[in-house]
């Protein structure tokens, strides 16, 4: 059988390249993970189903079976060893050449009758954040959920917030007030706003939320990452053992110099000599409560759109579970993220690349055997 890849820029795997800072987060060891809907805000279902072919244990040993030895961080995610994105690719690349596979760049297909040339057709273009790329699918019959962004920064539009543009804050909460949206982890100030895992895994979770709300909406920050309770006797702790230190000069564990001073200008008047024994109990609870529930601005995403996941793409009712070939026209398939699945940032949207596509592979063989 002879196979072929049709690309419609230049080069294949560009994504691939520029993935991980160059460096491709290529899955995780999801440690700690009991629900793949934490990590799969869209698509978890079928991503349990089809983790039982091909998963996450899977995809490190291929990778590591076809000469790409691979390292994890402590935060779970996995990278070549390498360090580069091309290792991903050349061994991509080094396998087609193996099995004579062709690879034509600088074509694209527009239409579903283009099809009838092929005997099986795999579709594995990536998501289409403006959605123009799934109008031909459309047309076919199949279903397309719209697709919106996903894994963004947001943008602040209070100034003196910028102004602790590089402050990282390494365990918080962030929340979208009335909405069941949360997410973990360390949060990034920058010169438009905020970013950092939390951000990204938040914006992955309220994706379609936030289109809807035109990405202009309060965000809550719990900047301790722990409850009130927890906060407060904390704090109540400085007080007993710094009466005489000042209050500005003693921050609160994990948050930087600047960042405390941002949040006393916020919740308390301090003079620059106030020392925590003239703390009033009035006070205290405003410093308790914007330690725990500050609240922000949004006003937009990040101005360089450089989101490279969308959720949406083509409805999961459009395809058989088990095989992901498409209900609508026999002999084409369907693989990552070009379908309504996507993942918060770790390595989870790749992973969810290579659960369809081996999936996908092994449908077609098995059809193929039975010829």
């Amino acid at each position: 059988m002879q196979v072929s890849i049709i690309e419609a820029s230049s080069q294949v795997l560009s994504k691939v390249r520029i993935s991980g800072g160059g460096r491709c987060n290529c899955t995780n060891t999801f440690e700690g993970i009991n629900d793949l809907s934490a990590v799969y805000p869209r698509g978890h279902r079928l991503m349990k189903r089809l983790f039982n072919v091909f998963d996450n244990h899977d995809a490190m040993q291929w990778f590591e079976r076809h000469g790409v030895p691979l390292v994890i961080q402590p935060d779970h995610c996995v990278f070549p060893a390498s360090q580069n994105s091309q290792s991903i690719i050349d061994c991509f690349l080094r396998l087609a050449k193996i099995h004579g596979i062709t690879i034509r760049t600088r074509q694209r297909i527009l239409s579903m009758d283009e099809l009838g040339r092929f005997d099986f057709v795999v579709i594995a273009t990536g998501g289409s954040p403006k959605g123009n790329g799934l109008q031909w699918l459309a047309q076919g019959g199949h279903i397309i959920v719209s697709p919106v962004p996903s894994l963004f920064s947001l943008s602040v539009g209070d100034k003196f917030f910028h102004e602790m543009m590089g402050t990282v804050c390494e365990n918080v909460i962030v929340r979208i007030p009335g909405m069941n949206y949360k997410a973990s982890g360390a949060l990034l100030i920058t010169h438009w706003g905020v970013s950092g895992p939390a951000i990204l895994k938040l914006s992955s979770y309220a994706a379609r939320a936030l289109h809807d709300m035109h990405y202009n909406t309060m965000l809550s920050i719990n900047w301790c990452g722990a409850e009130e309770s927890v906060v407060r006797s904390f704090l109540e702790k400085i007080v007993s053992t710094n009466r005489m230190k000042k209050i500005a000069s003693t921050p609160y564990p994990g948050l930087t110099a600047r960042l405390w001073a941002y949040l006393l200008s916020k919740s308390i008047e301090t003079k620059a000599d106030k020392r925590w024994d003239d703390l009033s109990k009035k006070e205290m609870n405003r410093l308790v409560n914007i330690l725990i529930n500050d609240t922000i601005a949004v006003k937009g995403r990040a101005p360089f759109r450089d989101e490279f996941v969308t959720c949406g793409g083509v409805s999961l009712k459009s395809i058989n579970p088990s095989t992901l070939e498409s209900r609508v026209q026999p002999g084409l398939y369907f693989t990552g993220e070009v379908l309504d699945i996507d993942g918060i940032t770790g390595g989870f949207n790749f992973q969810a690349a290579w659960t369809t596509a081996y999936t996908v592979a092994c449908s077609i063989e098995e059809k193929v055997l039975s010829l």
